[in-house]
Protein backbone atom coordinates (compact mmCIF):
# COMPACT_ATOMS: atom_id res chain seq x y z
CA UNK A 1 0.00 0.00 0.00
CA UNK A 2 1.25 3.41 -0.86
CA UNK A 3 1.84 6.45 1.28
CA UNK A 4 -1.21 8.71 1.48
CA UNK A 5 0.22 10.74 -1.38
CA UNK A 6 0.91 7.72 -3.54
CA UNK A 7 -0.74 6.64 -6.76
CA UNK A 8 0.37 4.41 -9.49
CA UNK A 9 -0.61 2.35 -12.40
CA UNK A 10 1.92 0.60 -14.55
CA UNK A 11 0.59 -0.87 -17.72
CA UNK A 12 1.75 -2.81 -20.70
CA UNK A 13 -0.83 -2.61 -23.43
CA UNK A 14 -2.29 -5.53 -25.40
CA UNK A 15 -3.78 -5.15 -28.90
CA UNK A 16 -7.33 -3.81 -29.24
CA UNK A 17 -8.87 -7.02 -30.55
CA UNK A 18 -8.93 -10.51 -29.10
CA UNK A 19 -10.59 -13.55 -30.70
CA UNK A 20 -12.33 -11.19 -33.14
CA UNK A 21 -14.09 -9.16 -30.43
CA UNK A 22 -13.44 -5.47 -29.93
CA UNK A 23 -11.56 -4.80 -26.72
CA UNK A 24 -11.04 -1.88 -24.39
CA UNK A 25 -9.05 -1.20 -21.24
CA UNK A 26 -10.36 -0.76 -17.70
CA UNK A 27 -8.38 0.89 -14.93
CA UNK A 28 -9.48 -0.14 -11.43
CA UNK A 29 -8.40 2.44 -8.86
CA UNK A 30 -9.24 4.14 -5.58
CA UNK A 31 -9.57 7.76 -4.53
CA UNK A 32 -8.88 9.59 -1.29
CA UNK A 33 -7.94 7.08 1.39
CA UNK A 34 -10.01 4.29 -0.17
CA UNK A 35 -13.08 4.82 2.01
CA UNK A 36 -15.63 4.72 -0.80
CA UNK A 37 -14.15 1.71 -2.59
CA UNK A 38 -13.65 0.69 -6.19
CA UNK A 39 -13.54 3.11 -9.13
CA UNK A 40 -13.14 2.51 -12.86
CA UNK A 41 -11.83 4.45 -15.83
CA UNK A 42 -11.80 3.24 -19.43
CA UNK A 43 -9.64 3.81 -22.48
CA UNK A 44 -9.51 2.79 -26.12
CA UNK A 45 -5.77 3.23 -26.53
CA UNK A 46 -4.38 2.79 -23.01
CA UNK A 47 -3.15 6.38 -22.93
CA UNK A 48 -6.20 8.63 -22.51
CA UNK A 49 -8.55 7.59 -19.72
CA UNK A 50 -12.13 8.59 -18.85
CA UNK A 51 -13.63 8.05 -15.40
CA UNK A 52 -16.78 5.90 -15.50
CA UNK A 53 -20.00 6.90 -13.73
CA UNK A 54 -18.62 10.41 -13.29
CA UNK A 55 -16.15 9.05 -10.76
CA UNK A 56 -18.67 7.32 -8.47
CA UNK A 57 -17.83 4.15 -6.55
CA UNK A 58 -18.63 0.73 -8.03
CA UNK A 59 -18.11 -1.35 -4.86
CA UNK A 60 -17.77 -0.25 -1.26
CA UNK A 61 -15.44 -1.93 1.25
CA UNK A 62 -17.07 -4.28 3.79
CA UNK A 63 -14.18 -6.09 5.49
CA UNK A 64 -11.12 -5.34 7.60
CA UNK A 65 -10.47 -1.67 8.14
CA UNK A 66 -13.26 -0.82 5.66
CA UNK A 67 -10.83 0.60 3.09
CA UNK A 68 -10.43 -0.54 -0.52
CA UNK A 69 -7.00 0.70 -1.56
CA UNK A 70 -4.80 -0.61 -4.37
CA UNK A 71 -7.46 -2.76 -6.07
CA UNK A 72 -5.90 -5.40 -8.31
CA UNK A 73 -8.22 -7.20 -10.73
CA UNK A 74 -7.28 -10.00 -13.12
CA UNK A 75 -9.29 -12.43 -15.22
CA UNK A 76 -8.48 -15.95 -14.12
CA UNK A 77 -8.38 -19.28 -15.88
CA UNK A 78 -11.99 -19.84 -14.85
CA UNK A 79 -13.09 -16.76 -16.80
CA UNK A 80 -14.03 -14.88 -13.64
CA UNK A 81 -12.54 -11.61 -12.46
CA UNK A 82 -10.66 -11.91 -9.18
CA UNK A 83 -9.85 -8.86 -7.05
CA UNK A 84 -7.63 -8.29 -4.01
CA UNK A 85 -7.08 -5.01 -2.18
CA UNK A 86 -5.59 -3.35 0.89
CA UNK A 87 -8.21 -3.29 3.67
CA UNK A 88 -6.40 -1.03 6.15
CA UNK A 89 -3.10 0.47 7.22
CA UNK A 90 -2.38 -2.09 9.97
CA UNK A 91 -4.24 -5.20 8.79
CA UNK A 92 -2.79 -8.72 8.85
CA UNK A 93 -4.95 -9.74 5.89
CA UNK A 94 -6.17 -8.59 2.49
CA UNK A 95 -9.57 -8.26 0.85
CA UNK A 96 -10.86 -10.63 -1.82
CA UNK A 97 -13.95 -10.80 -4.05
CA UNK A 98 -14.78 -12.20 -7.47
CA UNK A 99 -17.22 -11.43 -10.27
CA UNK A 100 -18.27 -12.86 -13.63
CA UNK A 101 -19.08 -9.50 -15.21
CA UNK A 102 -17.59 -6.74 -12.99
CA UNK A 103 -21.16 -5.76 -12.08
CA UNK A 104 -22.24 -8.31 -9.47
CA UNK A 105 -19.60 -9.19 -6.90
CA UNK A 106 -19.36 -12.07 -4.46
CA UNK A 107 -19.43 -11.51 -0.73
CA UNK A 108 -16.20 -9.84 0.30
CA UNK A 109 -13.76 -11.95 2.30
CA UNK A 110 -10.80 -11.12 4.49
CA UNK A 111 -7.89 -13.43 3.66
CA UNK A 112 -5.76 -13.68 6.85
CA UNK A 113 -2.50 -14.12 4.94
CA UNK A 114 -0.25 -12.84 7.77
CA UNK A 115 -2.32 -13.87 10.80
CA UNK A 116 0.33 -16.46 11.65
CA UNK A 117 2.87 -13.64 12.21
CA UNK A 118 1.66 -11.68 15.27
CA UNK A 119 4.32 -9.01 14.75
CA UNK A 120 3.08 -8.15 11.26
CA UNK A 121 2.50 -4.41 10.91
CA UNK A 122 0.78 -4.28 7.53
CA UNK A 123 -0.33 -6.02 4.33
CA UNK A 124 -0.07 -3.50 1.52
CA UNK A 125 -0.79 -3.47 -2.23
CA UNK A 126 -1.71 -7.12 -2.83
CA UNK A 127 -1.67 -8.42 -6.39
CA UNK A 128 -2.55 -11.62 -8.23
CA UNK A 129 -0.72 -13.30 -11.12
CA UNK A 130 -2.12 -16.37 -12.87
CA UNK A 131 0.07 -19.12 -14.33
CA UNK A 132 -1.91 -20.65 -17.20
CA UNK A 133 0.46 -23.64 -17.43
CA UNK A 134 -0.07 -24.77 -13.85
CA UNK A 135 -3.47 -23.26 -13.05
CA UNK A 136 -1.93 -21.60 -9.98
CA UNK A 137 -2.68 -18.08 -8.76
CA UNK A 138 0.16 -16.34 -6.97
CA UNK A 139 -1.12 -13.78 -4.45
CA UNK A 140 1.55 -11.44 -3.09
CA UNK A 141 1.90 -8.23 -1.08
CA UNK A 142 4.38 -6.21 0.99
CA UNK A 143 4.64 -6.50 4.77
CA UNK A 144 6.84 -5.33 7.61
CA UNK A 145 7.29 -7.73 10.53
CA UNK A 146 8.59 -6.23 13.77
CA UNK A 147 12.03 -7.55 14.68
CA UNK A 148 12.78 -8.77 11.16
CA UNK A 149 15.09 -7.03 8.67
CA UNK A 150 15.86 -4.40 11.31
CA UNK A 151 19.08 -3.50 9.48
CA UNK A 152 17.03 -1.81 6.76
CA UNK A 153 14.41 -0.13 8.93
CA UNK A 154 13.61 3.43 7.87
CA UNK A 155 13.61 5.81 10.89
CA UNK A 156 12.11 8.57 8.72
CA UNK A 157 9.21 6.26 7.86
CA UNK A 158 8.16 4.74 11.20
CA UNK A 159 10.87 2.04 10.98
CA UNK A 160 9.16 0.13 8.19
CA UNK A 161 11.27 -2.51 6.47
CA UNK A 162 9.14 -4.17 3.80
CA UNK A 163 9.64 -7.45 1.98
CA UNK A 164 7.35 -9.23 -0.48
CA UNK A 165 5.39 -12.24 0.80
CA UNK A 166 3.17 -14.67 -1.06
CA UNK A 167 0.66 -17.51 -0.99
CA UNK A 168 -0.72 -19.68 -3.80
CA UNK A 169 -4.15 -21.08 -4.61
CA UNK A 170 -6.04 -22.77 -7.41
CA UNK A 171 -9.56 -21.94 -6.23
CA UNK A 172 -9.33 -19.07 -3.69
CA UNK A 173 -10.64 -21.48 -1.07
CA UNK A 174 -7.49 -23.36 -0.11
CA UNK A 175 -4.20 -21.48 0.18
CA UNK A 176 -0.61 -22.59 0.63
CA UNK A 177 1.31 -21.42 3.73
CA UNK A 178 2.59 -17.86 3.40
CA UNK A 179 6.27 -17.60 2.44
CA UNK A 180 8.79 -14.92 1.62
CA UNK A 181 8.74 -14.21 -2.13
CA UNK A 182 11.40 -11.53 -2.57
CA UNK A 183 14.13 -9.99 -0.43
CA UNK A 184 16.64 -7.88 -2.37
CA UNK A 185 18.41 -6.81 0.82
CA UNK A 186 16.49 -3.56 1.28
CA UNK A 187 12.91 -2.37 1.71
CA UNK A 188 10.66 -2.96 -1.30
CA UNK A 189 6.94 -2.54 -1.99
CA UNK A 190 4.45 -2.68 -4.85
CA UNK A 191 5.59 -5.77 -6.70
CA UNK A 192 3.68 -6.77 -9.83
CA UNK A 193 4.48 -9.79 -12.00
CA UNK A 194 3.55 -10.91 -15.51
CA UNK A 195 4.77 -13.41 -18.12
CA UNK A 196 7.21 -11.90 -20.62
CA UNK A 197 9.26 -13.60 -23.35
CA UNK A 198 9.09 -17.02 -21.72
CA UNK A 199 10.05 -15.73 -18.28
CA UNK A 200 8.36 -13.85 -15.45
CA UNK A 201 8.90 -10.13 -15.17
CA UNK A 202 8.60 -8.32 -11.86
CA UNK A 203 8.35 -4.53 -11.59
CA UNK A 204 8.84 -3.28 -8.05
CA UNK A 205 9.60 -0.15 -6.04
CA UNK A 206 12.84 0.32 -4.15
CA UNK A 207 11.47 1.89 -0.97
CA UNK A 208 14.85 2.89 0.49
CA UNK A 209 14.52 6.27 2.20
CA UNK A 210 18.08 6.97 3.33
CA UNK A 211 19.47 7.81 0.88
CA UNK A 212 16.18 8.23 -0.98
CA UNK A 213 15.65 5.89 -3.92
CA UNK A 214 11.85 5.70 -4.38
CA UNK A 215 12.08 4.48 -7.95
CA UNK A 216 10.97 1.46 -9.96
CA UNK A 217 13.19 -1.41 -11.02
CA UNK A 218 12.71 -4.79 -12.69
CA UNK A 219 13.72 -8.39 -11.93
CA UNK A 220 13.11 -11.66 -13.77
CA UNK A 221 12.66 -15.35 -12.94
CA UNK A 222 12.30 -18.66 -14.75
CA UNK A 223 9.37 -19.65 -12.54
CA UNK A 224 6.48 -17.59 -11.20
CA UNK A 225 7.39 -18.34 -7.59
CA UNK A 226 11.03 -17.43 -8.21
CA UNK A 227 13.82 -17.14 -7.38
CA UNK A 228 13.93 -13.66 -8.89
CA UNK A 229 17.10 -11.94 -10.03
CA UNK A 230 18.74 -8.93 -8.46
CA UNK A 231 17.02 -5.66 -9.32
CA UNK A 232 17.95 -3.69 -12.39
CA UNK A 233 19.05 -0.09 -12.43
CA UNK A 234 16.14 2.36 -11.98
CA UNK A 235 13.77 2.47 -14.94
CA UNK A 236 12.18 5.73 -13.81
CA UNK A 237 13.76 9.18 -13.61
CA UNK A 238 14.88 11.45 -10.81
CA UNK A 239 11.53 11.64 -9.03
CA UNK A 240 9.66 9.60 -6.46
CA UNK A 241 7.16 7.15 -7.95
CA UNK A 242 5.56 3.79 -7.15
CA UNK A 243 2.74 1.31 -7.72
CA UNK A 244 3.45 -0.92 -10.76
CA UNK A 245 0.88 -2.97 -12.65
CA UNK A 246 2.25 -4.52 -15.83
CA UNK A 247 1.10 -5.73 -19.30
CA UNK A 248 2.76 -6.01 -22.78
CA UNK A 249 2.23 -4.99 -26.44
CA UNK A 250 4.07 -6.01 -29.58
CA UNK A 251 7.22 -6.93 -27.67
CA UNK A 252 7.39 -3.56 -25.89
CA UNK A 253 6.79 -2.80 -22.25
CA UNK A 254 4.99 0.39 -21.23
CA UNK A 255 5.09 1.32 -17.56
CA UNK A 256 2.73 4.00 -16.26
CA UNK A 257 3.47 5.35 -12.81
CA UNK A 258 2.61 8.13 -10.40
CA UNK A 259 5.14 10.81 -9.62
CA UNK A 260 3.34 11.46 -6.37
CA UNK A 261 5.44 14.39 -5.16
CA UNK A 262 4.73 16.13 -8.44
CA UNK A 263 1.06 15.07 -8.53
CA UNK A 264 1.27 13.71 -12.07
CA UNK A 265 1.41 10.45 -13.96
CA UNK A 266 4.41 9.43 -16.00
CA UNK A 267 5.27 6.57 -18.33
CA UNK A 268 8.31 4.82 -19.74
CA UNK A 269 8.62 2.32 -22.57
CA UNK A 270 11.22 -0.30 -23.44
CA UNK A 271 11.79 -2.99 -26.05
CA UNK A 272 14.59 -4.76 -24.17
CA UNK A 273 14.01 -3.99 -20.44
CA UNK A 274 17.38 -2.21 -20.43
CA UNK A 275 16.84 1.06 -22.28
CA UNK A 276 13.76 3.01 -21.22
CA UNK A 277 12.22 5.99 -23.01
CA UNK A 278 10.07 8.53 -21.19
CA UNK A 279 6.67 8.87 -22.88
CA UNK A 280 4.92 10.80 -20.12
CA UNK A 281 3.49 13.32 -22.58
CA UNK A 282 1.18 10.58 -23.91
CA UNK A 283 -0.50 9.79 -20.60
CA UNK A 284 -3.73 11.37 -19.40
CA UNK A 285 -5.72 10.12 -16.40
CA UNK A 286 -8.70 11.61 -14.55
CA UNK A 287 -7.87 13.80 -11.57
CA UNK A 288 -7.70 12.09 -8.20
CA UNK A 289 -6.98 8.56 -9.41
CA UNK A 290 -4.74 6.43 -7.24
CA UNK A 291 -3.04 3.09 -7.54
CA UNK A 292 -4.87 0.23 -9.23
CA UNK A 293 -4.61 -2.15 -12.17
CA UNK A 294 -5.33 -1.97 -15.87
CA UNK A 295 -6.84 -4.96 -17.66
CA UNK A 296 -8.18 -5.62 -21.12
CA UNK A 297 -11.85 -6.56 -21.40
CA UNK A 298 -14.43 -7.03 -24.19
CA UNK A 299 -16.12 -3.83 -25.33
CA UNK A 300 -19.50 -5.01 -23.98
CA UNK A 301 -18.24 -5.25 -20.39
CA UNK A 302 -19.64 -2.24 -18.55
CA UNK A 303 -19.44 -2.15 -14.74
CA UNK A 304 -22.30 -0.52 -12.86
CA UNK A 305 -21.96 1.76 -9.81
CA UNK A 306 -23.06 0.27 -6.51
CA UNK A 307 -26.46 1.53 -5.39
CA UNK A 308 -26.64 -0.21 -1.99
CA UNK A 309 -26.11 2.04 1.06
Amino acid sequence: MKRLSAIVGIVLIFSCTLHGETQKYLFSYFTGNGEDGLHFAESKDGHTWRALAEGRSFLRPRVGGKLMRDPCIIQGGDGEYHMVWTVGWTAKGIGYAHSKDLKTWSKQRLLPVMAHEPQTRNCWAPEITYDAKTGVYLVYWSSTIRGRYTETEEPLEENFSHRIYRTTTKDFKTFSPTKLLYDPGFSVIDATILPHNGKWLMVIKDETRTPAHKYLCVATAEHLEGPYSALSKPITGNYWCEGPTVLCKDGSVIVYFDCYNEKRYGAVQSDDLVTWKDISDRVQFPKGVRHGTIIQVPEHINPEPETRP
